[in-house]
């Protein structure tokens, strides 16, 4: 399973993925606020989610949210969560009306409440009830008896570790002395030791032979009286179990933040992501938003799948994982409503014969080379060859037919006799003369061999074009000018947002210092020297183009490219 971003309305790809096959899933639906802040992208696919989402009240909030969480609930693993995330105008209606009814009342494990701001100062505004600070996050499992759970700390604070933590060994070791009584017996618990017996109605904690085991660890430490303690060390403890009221699952600086208005807090999502799944275990997210979700995921070597039929909520998680990808990161896919020409057409050879297989609904042969002209089968059983070239010709098919047969002789005959299709030839353009050679197969010899074209299985367009001006420089320091770029892009179906990247390395890739510009224009300080500033368009299909504009920076601007 390949980590992928997906644009499209999550409730129709839901329904084509497989049962339980998701380990977590974590949403973060619109709310059900009926404020037009709720349009955060303004997109033409989130603004027609948005009119279908609000036209019939909260009712039709309701069934539209139901019917998406009845998907979630049949693809998720027996061992799986979900986590739903909501505020206010909804959370009464969603639990009772959803999650009870579709995981079950007893699936239900916790209401957390997630502190999202330490202060909201409604009464400014002239609100009259307390500063809403809050949302809740519904936490249900597929199965109680077979669900993952694995729980998760939360360090002691400074004021606790100086007040309980206050003793320390020798060696600096710190740790708490904590009292060895119980109020109940169990086992050999009634013994005197070293001249000290528990209260009165009081027993030992622990068996004789484990206080002598405690002893020659060094575990047991003594009062200025000799009453005895056992040793808690500080650096064994994980800290504080969470409980269900999150309060410090906050941005850790501004550079986290990327203008998504409700984007949520990397700190929450790895909290959620941890206590439910373990490295390369699948979540997914049908509500990408900002990304947060996967870009978690993606750190914490889990897959995933990211859904949303939002452009730019797409595209701006691309950019996300682009920034954060490493050598050691795996590969993702992204999935569009429509494919760039030139892209495909120069795309890795092996890569592009499995997409396009997959796509095809075949299965792709998986390995490099040694294929002898097969590059993978149908369901059925049917051969499969991919090229990735124009104009295919005559040679190509005669060649196939022969590969055709030997790679699966009975089925081959079978279907000849059957005047079914023996195999495929997937390509961008067939010439004339493999036009005719099939015609010829089929009418002198009963071979049926099925020419595709790349466009009859994706559809494909051109990506947008860019152009890169530098409109105005100006020295305000020494060796420091201040530089402003105006970057005009034109594509068919409109352009979404523009992302620079000032300071850009080919061998690295494009790590976004902008990730949204609406307006196509920047403004950068650059010290002398030489500098590459990369500028990414992206249009309301998803496709994209990038330039580089190479600038040399030495008591004058030049462009040298």
């Amino acid at each position: 399973m390949i980590n992928k971003l997906i644009l499209g309305d999550n409730l129709e790809i839901l329904k084509t993925m497989e049962s339980e096959t998701i380990d977590l899933i974590y949403l973060d639906p619109p709310f059900f606020s009926n404020r037009n802040y709720e349009v955060i992208w303004g997109d033409e696919g989130e603004v027609r989610s948005f009119q279908d989402r609000w036209s019939g009240g909260m009712e039709h909030y309701i069934a539209w949210l139901k019917e998406r969480v009845e998907e979630m609930h049949r693809i998720l693993k027996p061992t799986g969560s979900i986590f739903l995330h909501c505020d206010w105008h909804a959370d009464a209606y969603i639990r009772v009306m959803i999650l009870d009814r579709i995981f079950g009342m007893n699936n239900f494990l916790n209401e957390i409440t997630w502190k999202r701001t330490t202060t909201h100062n409604d009464s400014k505004q002239g609100a009259k009830q307390f500063g809403r600070v809050q949302d809740k996050i519904f936490f249900y499992v597929k199965d109680l008896k077979k669900f993952t759970f694995y729980p998760q700390f939360e360090r002691y604070t400074s004021d606790y570790i100086t007040s309980s933590y206050n003793k320390s060994d020798p060696d600096g070791r710190r740790f708490k002395a904590s009292d060895l009584s119980a109020a109940k017996p169990g086992g050999d618990t009634s013994y005197e030791w070293k001249g000290w017996s528990p209260p009165a109605g009081r027993y030992w904690a622990y068996s004789k032979a484990n206080m002598e085991e405690f002893e020659q660890q060094g575990r047991l430490y003594y009062s200025d009286k000799g009453k005895p303690y056992l040793k808690h060390y500080l650096d064994e403890m994980p800290g504080n179990s969470v409980d269900d009221l999150w309060h410090n699952c906050v941005f850790q600086n501004k550079a986290e933040r990327i203008g998504y208005p409700t984007q949520k807090p990397m700190a929450l999502l790895e909290r959620i992501i941890k206590c439910s799944t373990q490295e390369g275990d699948l979540v997914l997210d049908p509500f990408l938003g900002g990304g947060t979700t996967v870009a978690v995921a993606d750190k914490l070597n889990r897959k995933w799948i990211g859904i949303d039929q939002s452009v730019q909520a797409v595209k701006v998680t691309e950019l996300r994982l682009d920034k954060q990808q490493d050598l050691f990161s795996s590969p993702f896919a992204v999935q569009l409503h429509k494919y760039d020409y030139d892209t495909l057409f120069n795309q890795n050879a092996f890569d592009f014969e499995t997409f396009i297989i997959q796509q095809y609904g075949g299965v792709p042969q998986n390995k490099k080379g040694g294929d002898k002209g097969i590059d993978g089968k149908m369901q059925s059983g049917e051969p499969v060859q991919v090229k990735q070239s124009e104009g295919i010709g005559v040679n190509v098919v005669k060649n196939f037919s022969v590969s055709a047969k030997q790679y699966n002789k009975s089925l081959f005959e079978k279907n000849q006799a059957e005047k079914k299709p023996v195999g495929y030839i997937i390509a961008f353009s067939f010439g004339k003369g493999a036009v005719q050679e099939v015609a010829r197969l089929k009418l002198e010899e009963n071979i049926i061999i099925e020419l595709v074209t790349v466009d009859n299985i994706v559809p494909i367009a051109k990506k947008p074009a860019l152009n890169i001006e530098i409109t105005k420089s100006v020295r305000t320091e020494k060796d420091v000018w201040e530089i402003e770029f105006t970057a005009l892009g034109t594509a068919e179906a409109g352009i979404e947002f523009y992302s620079w990247n000032f300071d850009y390395n080919a061998e690295k890739g494009f790590k976004a210092d902008v990730m949204i510009d609406k307006e196509g224009t920047q403004i950068h300080k650059f010290k002398a020297g030489l500098h590459n500033i990369a500028v990414k368009v992206v249009d309301n299909d998803g496709l994209e183009n990038i330039e580089v504009v190479k600038l040399k920076v030495n008591g004058i601007v030049e462009r040298t490219n």
